[in-house]
C-alpha cells in the first residue's frame, strides 16, 4: 500500500510540473486572419521608440515608467551595430550597452519590445549604425547582395540573436516582433543603377539571416506606404511610416500582404530632428493629438517616432543627406520636439495624449513618475591645453597626400594634418571631399577654417 500511494503521489506530482511549465510557456505573439494576437487575444500595438544609446542606463526605467504611464504597451528601440561592436570581432553588451537589461527592464515597468536591428538603421546616427572600418575592405559594398558585406551582416545578426532569443516572448521574455532592414524602398529608389530583383535578392537575404539565428518572433518592414515594391520582404508584415491617411494605409498594406491587415504605422512622427544652423522643427499638440485618436478610431497600431529622443553623445550623431543642401549634420540634442523631452520631463504634449490613453483605459493609468532630480552649477573653472603643445606626445604618420580616418584607423575624432614649406608658398588651399570643417593655422597661428558649403 506505501508503494502505491507513492506511485501516485510521485505521478500527480509529475502532472502538476508538466501543467506549471505548460503554462509558463503558453505566452506568444501572433500576425493572423488580418490582426496581432497576443496570447491567443487581439491586440494593438500603442507604442514609443526610445534608443537606450541615448539616455544613460540610470535613466532607463525612469523613461520607460513614464511611457507606461502615458498609456503606451510597447516600447520600440533600434540596435546599432557600431555601439557594441567596438573593433573588428570586439562586442561589448555590457555596461551602458546592456541591450539584455534594457529589454528586462521594459518587461519588468510592463511594456512589451519590438526590436529594429536593420542592419542599416539610419536614426541619424553615425554611419545609419554600421561600423566604420566595413569601408576600408576595397571588396565590400553595403547594403547590397554583397558576399564580403552579408558575411559581416551575418556574424552581427548572430551576435544579436544571442541576446535577444532567450528574451522573446515565446521563451518568456517581452519581445514580440523585429524588423528586417530599415527603410530600404527609400534606398531602392536613389539606386537606380542596381535593378530591383538585385536589391530584393540582397533585403531578403537579410530577412534569411534574422531567420537562420534563432529569431522566431514575426517579422516586419517599414517604409513610406508609396515605397513597399522596393522595400516590403515576402514573410515580414508591410509597415507605413508616417502615414496619415487610413485609406491609404490600409490599401498599401493589402496590396502587400494578402490583402489583409494587421495595419501599422511603424514610424508616427509627433516631433522632427534638427540639423546644425537650421530653425528647430515643431509639431504642434493639436495635430499629435487629432492623428493618434484618428488611428485610435480605425484600430491602427502606431509607434511614435520619437517619444523620448535623449542625446547624441559623443561622436554618435550621423548626418542627413538632401539634393538641395547637400550633407546637414544633426546637432547633438536629439530631443526630436518630443512627448518627453531630452530631459525626461513631461511637456504638455505629453500631457494631452496621456489625456486621450486615459480616456481609452477603463483602469486608471499609473500615475506619471516624478522628473528626476537635477543639480545646478554656479562656477565651473575649465583648464585649457594648447593642440601644439600636445603633438609630440601623439602618434604621427607621413604620407604623400592626406589620408582619411579610415586608412589612419581612426572611427571619431580629430586629426591633425601638417606640411612643413622651405621656402614661402602663395596660392589658394582647397580641401576636396571636406564633409565637416578644418581650422588652418601657420606657424601655429589660427588663420581660418574651411567648411563644405
Amino acid at each position: 500500500m506505501k508503494i502505491k500511494i507513492k506511485y501516485w503521489f510521485t505521478f500527480f506530482l509529475t502532472l502538476i510540473t508538466i501543467s506549471a511549465f505548460s503554462q509558463k510557456n503558453t505566452k506568444s505573439f501572433e500576425i493572423r486572419d488580418g490582426h496581432f494576437w497576443l496570447n491567443g487575444k487581439q491586440f494593438n500595438i500603442y507604442s514609443g521608440e526610445l534608443h537606450y544609446p541615448r539616455v544613460p542606463s540610470q535613466y532607463w526605467k525612469h523613461r520607460l515608467q513614464m511611457m507606461k504611464a502615458m498609456g503606451l504597451n510597447t516600447v520600440t528601440t533600434y540596435v546599432f551595430w557600431n555601439y557594441h561592436e567596438e573593433s573588428p570581432g570586439k562586442w561589448n553588451f555590457s555596461g551602458e550597452k546592456d541591450l539584455q537589461k534594457f529589454i528586462k527592464t521594459a518587461q519588468e515597468v510592463g511594456l512589451y519590445v519590438i526590436i529594429r536591428p536593420g542592419p542599416y538603421v539610419c536614426a541619424e546616427w553615425e554611419f545609419g549604425g554600421y561600423p566604420w572600418w566595413l569601408q576600408k575592405d576595397k571588396n565590400l559594398e553595403i547594403r547590397t547582395d554583397n558576399k564580403a558585406f552579408l558575411k559581416e551582416c551575418e556574424k552581427y545578426i548572430n551576435q544579436l540573436a544571442k541576446q535577444i532569443i532567450p528574451l522573446q516572448i515565446n521563451n518568456g521574455g517581452s519581445i514580440i516582433m523585429v524588423q528586417a532592414e530599415n527603410e530600404f524602398g527609400s534606398y531602392v529608389a536613389q539606386r537606380k543603377d542596381i535593378s530591383l530583383e538585385q536589391h530584393r535578392k540582397y533585403s531578403h537575404k537579410i530577412k534569411d539571416l534574422l531567420v537562420r539565428s534563432g529569431i522566431s518572433v514575426p517579422f516586419f518592414t517599414s517604409d513610406a506606404s508609396s515605397l513597399f515594391k522596393g522595400g516590403s520582404i515576402e514573410g515580414a508584415l508591410p509597415t507605413a511610416n508616417g502615414e496619415s491617411n487610413i485609406d491609404t494605409l490600409k490599401k498599401s498594406i493589402n496590396e502587400y500582404h494578402g490583402g489583409k491587415g494587421p495595419y501599422m504605422v511603424a514610424e508616427y512622427y509627433p516631433g522632427w530632428l534638427d540639423h546644425w544652423a537650421e530653425p528647430f522643427v515643431k509639431v504642434s499638440t493639436e495635430d499629435v493629438v487629432k492623428q493618434t485618436e484618428l488611428y485610435l478610431k480605425n484600430g491602427i497600431s502606431f509607434n511614435y517616432y520619437m517619444i523620448h529622443g535623449g542625446t547624441n553623445f559623443g561622436f554618435t550623431s550621423g548626418a542627413n543627406y538632401d539634393k538641395d543642401h547637400d550633407i546637414q549634420p544633426d546637432i547633438t540634442s536629439y530631443d526630436y520636439d518630443a512627448p518627453i523631452s531630452e530631459a525626461g520631463w513631461a511637456t504638455p504634449k505629453y500631457d494631452a495624449l496621456r489625456n486621450v490613453f486615459q480616456n481609452l483605459n477603463k483602469e486608471k493609468l499609473p500615475e506619471v513618475p516624478k522628473p528626476m532630480k537635477v543639480i545646478s552649477f554656479s562656477n565651473i573653472k575649465l583648464k585649457t591645453t594648447s593642440l601644439f603643445d600636445i603633438i609630440d606626445q601623439q602618434k604621427s604618420i607621413s604620407a604623400d597626400k592626406p589620408l582619411t580616418f579610415e586608412d589612419l584607423n581612426i572611427g571619431h575624432g580629430y586629426v591633425l594634418y601638417r606640411r612643413k614649406f622651405e621656402a614661402d608658398q602663395k596660392g589658394k588651399l582647397e580641401i576636396k571631399g571636406l564633409r565637416d570643417y578644418a581650422n588652418i593655422y601657420i606657424n601655429q597661428t589660427w588663420k581660418g577654417e574651411l567648411k563644405k558649403v
